[in-house]
């Protein structure tokens, strides 16, 4: 519990072909047996993750993929979940022992596609002469890079040499974002200011603890030198009758953002931790104009909604029937759900008239932006829960009244439909 958590970490992709030392690569780079290293191509199958610090980027999560040139009908399955990893990568590691090709260039080319940054690591070094541990890739290559502007880091996972090195350059090619903390909300009140934070324990609350969004938004607070009030749903109004001074805003649950509207008074910005973590993993303003999208929906029509996380479905489970069960009322008959959870997001979004997101509190940034450039291509409108269920509410724009941007595109896109 007192990790950083993963959505929040620099996620570094390891790539190559097989064989070429990745898994020996990641070991050494984190000090520990952290994936399965043989002299047999395609040892790692599955894309392996480690979480870890790592001097001097901080926080990070290394993804240890398996080889592009896997062969076979697994190994075309091993490639496809490799070329997955791309979309939740911050910063990419190509990794080479010398050999040149194809592979390496589908590599860049994935890697350009996503405006990755990358360098490549040419592994082995202590097959090179001493004073030139870089010749294990040919002369001719390293220029071709240079003249790209791609870095070239001599490695020996072998012996343990220039990993210092593949460090520095992470963190040189380190996005910013993925660096330093984002704000949450503590940009959204002065110092000094104060926050009431609705927190509902319900049956979706974890026993003993908060969940993910709500602690992050206590620490941002804290961090902002700000202050919070933390109430339940039915104390809200008692709550803010009792202050001398109404706070600068109230964050609610959306699952409780009708009622929290209705003991808000007016005056006081309110909106969602839902709403927030749109802000902070996505584009809220694209996530409010897709919210648009529901007022077109009818009878028939096709939605997908998807989790980034896997748990064990409540009996009024938030993604499987809550948000269901308001968009067919809203729609005024019935609609198909499709549900999808975990780090892969489904091959056919094409099929739908609306994906709802989750808040995406355990993904990165990157991951959560990469699934809504698919929608995008795809044509289909993406919104996330707490947008999606302040609209069946009806207190959307209540909700954005914080966002001016993100309210003007709903509003927009709205007046289109």
């Amino acid at each position: 519990m007192q990790d950083t958590p993963r959505g929040l970490r620099l996620h570094i992709g390891i790539y190559g072909r097989r064989n070429v030392g990745k898994s020996s690569l990641l070991n050494g780079l984190v000090g520990q047996g952290a994936s399965i290293v043989s002299d047999t191509p395609g040892t790692t199958t599955d894309p392996v993750e480690k979480t870890l610090e790592l001097d001097p980027v901080g926080p990070v999560v290394f993804i240890d993929t398996a080889g592009i040139d896997d062969e076979g009908a697994l190994g075309a399955l091993r490639r496809e979940r490799s070329e997955r990893a791309l979309d939740r990568t911050d910063v990419a590691l190509l990794v080479t022992d010398g050999a040149w090709g194809r592979d390496e260039e589908a590599l860049e080319a994935a890697f350009a596609a996503r405006k990755l940054p990358y360098f490549v690591v040419a592994n082995k070094a202590d097959l090179a002469p001493a004073d030139d541990p870089a010749a294990v890739l040919p002369e001719a290559v390293r220029d071709a890079l240079a003249g790209r502007g791609i870095a070239v880091v001599a490695a020996s996972a072998l012996l343990g040499k220039g990993l210092d090195a593949v460090r520095e350059r992470i963190a040189m090619l380190a996005p910013e974002h993925a660096i330093a903390q984002p704000h949450m909300l503590s940009d959204l009140v002065p110092p000094g200011g104060l926050v009431v934070l609705v927190v509902p324990i319900d049956l979706g609350a974890p026993r003993g603890r908060l969940i993910l969004p709500q602690v992050q938004a206590i620490r941002d607070l804290l961090d902002g030198d700000q202050m919070c009030l933390v109430v339940k749903e039915r104390e809200l109004r008692a709550a803010l009758e009792r202050l001398s001074a109404p706070p600068d805003l109230v964050v609610c649950d959306s699952q409780v953002v009708l009622k929290a509207a209705a003991d808000t008074p007016p005056g006081v910005p309110l909106t969602t931790f839902s709403i927030l973590m749109a802000r902070l993993k996505g584009d809220l303003v694209e996530l409010a104009r897709g919210a648009a999208a529901i007022e077109r929906l009818g009878p028939g029509d096709r939605v997908l909604i998807a989790e980034a996380c896997t748990h064990h479905p409540l009996a009024d489970d938030i993604g499987r029937v809550k948000i269901p069960r308001w968009l067919r009322q809203y729609a005024g008959g019935d609609i198909e759900i499709d549900v999808t959870a975990g780090k892969e997001l489904s091959d056919d979004m094409a099929a739908y008239a609306l994906v709802v997101h989750c808040g995406g509190c355990v993904i990165n940034r990157g991951n959560m932006l990469a699934r809504l450039r698919a929608a995008r291509r795809a044509g289909v409108p993406m919104t996330n829960y707490g947008l999606a269920i302040s609209l069946t509410q009806g207190v959307l724009p209540r909700a954005l009244g914080p966002f001016p941007a993100a309210l003007d595109a709903f509003r927009a896109a709205a007046k289109g439909a």
